[in-house]
């Protein structure tokens, strides 16, 4: 069995406002040695609940385990250039094909290109057209996983500049749509093959809107 990690470590970013304070020294004659996390839901490797934009909808808890874990294929883009524009067409000639309600992981193996701690990331990123968005809508995933910023505004993010939501396709077409999203994946480029067993359990936090997940692929459930 080969399990291959895809999730970001939890790091002080400049994106996000991370701590990490540890009290008790077990070499000083402490018991026990505790450590606090102080991190946004929505930073680093991390699930969207449809109640990161809907009122009234359901939030991370709510999330079913079945919809994040279980067979994945990958539509591979590793050849995708900064700055590109992802439409239909590059999405369907990279789906290996498969049936409705398996997981979509997007693989663009970014962080082979761009380092993840770097602005270059999110400012230099490849991403999705509307019609992209709704095609992988219409393929009927339970969920969709990406390895790099799939929206073109989260770059403008870094500068606190807005613009309409519906710019926002993934978020605007699929998760609206109840379709989950699974971001900010690293390390694709190891996986082996055009399909993969996924997991990518957020925590639990009831009425959090999102949450970190440790997302690994397991390939020995590989077809």
């Amino acid at each position: 069995m080969r399990i291959i990690d895809l999730s970001m470590p939890i790091t002080p970013h400049f994106r996000w406002r991370t701590q990490v304070s540890v009290t008790g020294d077990v070499k000083a004659g402490d018991q026990f040695r505790i450590s606090r996390l102080d991190a946004a839901c929505h930073g680093f490797s991390h699930v969207d609940a449809q109640a990161h934009i809907l009122a009234d909808a359901p939030t991370i808890e709510s999330t079913p385990l079945e919809r994040v874990v279980g067979p994945c294929r990958i539509l591979r883009l590793h050849d995708a250039r900064p700055n590109e524009a992802i439409g239909p067409e590059r999405l369907a000639a990279a789906d290996p094909g498969g049936p409705a309600g398996e997981i979509l992981l997007v693989s663009a193996a970014w962080d082979r290109q761009r380092d993840w701690n770097t602005p270059a990331f999110w400012r230099d990123a490849p991403w999705l057209t509307r019609e992209a968005a709704e095609w992988l809508k219409a393929q009927r995933p339970s969920a969709l996983a990406f390895d790099f910023p799939q929206d073109y505004p989260i770059r403008l993010l870094l500068d606190n500049e807005t613009v309409p939501f519906g710019q926002h396709v993934t978020h605007d077409v699929c998760l609206r749509a109840g379709i989950t999203l699974v971001e900010y994946l690293v390390n694709t480029a190891a996986l082996s093959g055009p399909r993969t067993f996924l997991c990518a359990a957020p925590l639990k936090v009831p009425g959090a809107d999102g949450a970190p997940a440790r997302i690994f692929a397991i390939e020995e459930f590989a077809a």
